[in-house]
């Protein structure tokens, strides 16, 4: 706590000053282009990763980076991603997971989460997730692999979302796939053509410039 007291007063006399125009901006009301969804964990910090400033991405977390789908949890979820893209009018949606993922491992794993019934609760929306590893990977089912499915059950989640729905239909939203390894610095981005996670240091700059390349 010390080092955040410490922090909060350097942020408050030395990077806001700095800064002034854009939080003054900010204090205007919000316009980010991205909704990212991704995992509590504590080594992920979305701005840093795409670095990208206050008031451009929206985010949504929490443990394993879950999208119940449509009417299956009384969670903040549902509104928030209704909220972004009816409200903010975000383009853009992306499902970042990440290496080393504890929720995943316990998934996989059929950890006994006895001790942590709201845990055992909120796994059970990447149920789907756990039955695919089964199904196609058996016996080698690994966390590395349970992350990747994972990703693409909850975007398949999301699209039963009545909003994602209208806005996909409308073609005003896209879905992207990543896979932050914060080890390595890198991020996995899901190629719906190759079908398969490539390393964003391998994205050619054609496919950066075409968005719909990478849409899911």
């Amino acid at each position: 706590m010390k080092n955040l007291l410490v922090g909060l007063r350097k942020f408050s006399s030395e990077v806001y000053p700095n800064q002034k125009e854009m939080f003054t901006g900010l204090s205007k009301g919000q316009s980010p282009h991205t909704l990212m969804i991704t995992c509590s964990d504590s080594r992920i910090d979305p701005n840093l990763v795409t670095q990208t400033s206050p008031g451009e991405i929206f985010v949504v977390r929490n443990a394993g980076n879950i999208v119940p789908a449509y009417g299956s949890s009384k969670g903040g979820e549902e509104a928030a991603i209704e909220y972004a893209i009816e409200v903010l009018g975000v383009k853009h949606v992306v499902i970042c997971g990440h290496s080393y993922c504890g929720a995943m491992s316990a998934l996989i794993s059929n950890a006994d989460l006895s001790a942590l019934p709201s845990v055992k609760s909120w796994l059970n929306h990447a149920e789907s997730t756990k039955r695919r590893c089964k199904h196609i990977y058996g016996a080698d089912t690994n966390i590395d692999r349970a992350i990747e499915e994972n990703i693409l059950v909850q975007v398949e989640n999301l699209k039963t979302h009545p909003a994602v729905s209208a806005a996909l239909r409308m073609g005003t939203l896209d879905i992207f796939g990543w896979i932050y390894n914060f080890e390595t610095g890198s991020v996995s981005v899901f190629d719906p053509k190759l079908k398969k996670f490539i390393q964003s240091e391998e994205i050619k700059e054609k496919a950066i410039n075409s968005l719909e390349y990478f849409a899911l």
